[in-house]
C-alpha cells in the first residue's frame, strides 16, 4: 500500500511563494502592532475571574417597577429602529443606482456619489447624533435622524455594489428590445439585485436595532441612557432586564427576516 501525505496543491507540493510571504508579513505586523494596542494574552486571561464575577450579579430579580418604563423605552428605540431604516431606504435607491459603476448615467456622477455616500459613513452613528442633539435638541429625533444619515451611506454602498455585480447578458437582452434609460434598470438590474437588496435591508435593519439601543447615551432617544446608566451605577436589577429585552428583540427581529427574505426570494 502507498502511503500518503499531506501536501499543498502546488507542482512541488510546498506552499507557493508569494501567499506564504505575504501571510509572512501580515502575522508579523499583526505581532508588532499588538503592543501598541495594549494586547496582552496574560491580562485576558487573568481577566476572566472579574467577567465571571460581574456575569454571577447579573443572577439577581429584575426591578419589577422598572418593566413598564422599559416597555416604553424599549418600544421608541423598535420606532427609531424602524422608521429611520424606511427614510434611509428611500434615500439610499436612487444614490445606489448612481454609485453603481454600471448603471450611474456619467462617470463624474459615480465618482460625486461614491464619495458622499462614504463622507456619510466616515462617522459613527453616535458622534451624527451629538451633532443632531445639538441642531434639534434632545430626544428621539436627533436619533433617527444620526441612524438615518450614517445608514444612507451604508445602505447605497451595499446596492451599488449589488447592481455592480449583475449579469450583463440580462440588461443587454432588456436593451435589445428598444427600453428605456429607466425601463432598462427596472427590468434588467433590479429584478436581480433584488434578493441581495433585501439582504443589504435586513442585515442593515438588525444593525441599526442595537446601533439605536446606544443613542440614548447623548439624549438621542431610546434604551441607550437607561443602559449605560445601569451599568455606571452597577443597577443590576435593571441592567438584566435591558439586556434580556434587546437580546430578545434582536433574535426575533434576525428570525423575521430569515423567513422574510426566503419568501421573497
Amino acid at each position: 500500500m502507498s502511503s500518503s501525505r499531506l501536501c499543498w496543491p502546488t507542482p512541488n507540493g510546498l506552499p507557493a511563494l508569494g501567499p506564504t510571504a505575504v501571510l509572512a508579513v501580515c502575522v508579523t505586523l499583526l505581532l508588532i502592532s499588538a503592543s501598541s494596542v495594549e494586547f496582552d494574552l496574560v491580562r485576558l486571561i487573568t481577566a476572566v475571574p472579574r467577567i465571571i464575577d460581574f456575569s454571577s450579579n447579573l443572577m439577581v430579580m429584575p426591578d419589577m417597577e422598572y418593566l413598564p418604563t422599559l416597555g416604553v423605552n424599549m418600544l421608541q428605540t423598535i420606532e427609531m429602529t424602524f422608521l429611520a431604516t424606511s427614510i434611509a431606504l428611500v434615500i439610499s435607491l436612487p444614490l445606489g443606482v448612481m454609485a453603481a459603476a454600471n448603471a450611474s448615467p456619467h462617470p463624474a456622477v459615480f465618482h460625486a456619489t461614491r464619495n458622499l455616500l462614504t463622507l456619510m459613513r466616515a462617522l459613527p452613528e453616535l458622534v451624527w447624533a451629538l451633532v443632531f442633539v445639538s441642531a434639534v435638541g434632545l430626544g428621539p429625533l436627533p436619533g433617527v435622524m444620526a441612524l438615518s444619515f450614517v445608514t444612507v451611506g451604508f445602505m447605497g454602498k451595499f446596492f451599488a455594489e449589488s447592481i455592480e455585480v449583475v449579469d450583463a447578458r440580462q440588461i443587454e437582452g432588456v436593451a435589445a428590445h428598444g427600453a428605456s434609460w429607466l425601463q432598462l434598470r427596472t427590468f434588467g438590474i433590479f429584478p436581480q439585485a433584488f434578493p441581495d437588496f433585501v439582504g443589504a435591508v435586513m442585515y442593515i435593519l438588525d444593525h441599526n436595532l442595537r446601533a439605536a439601543a446606544i443613542l440614548g447615551l447623548v439624549g438621542a432617544g431610546g434604551i441607550g441612557y437607561d443602559l449605560v446608566m445601569s451599568m455606571r451605577m452597577f443597577d443590576y436589577n435593571r441592567l438584566l432586564p435591558i439586556a434580556l429585552s434587546i437580546y430578545v428583540v434582536v433574535t426575533v427581529l434576525d428570525r423575521l427576516s430569515d423567513k422574510f427574505r426566503r419568501r421573497l426570494i
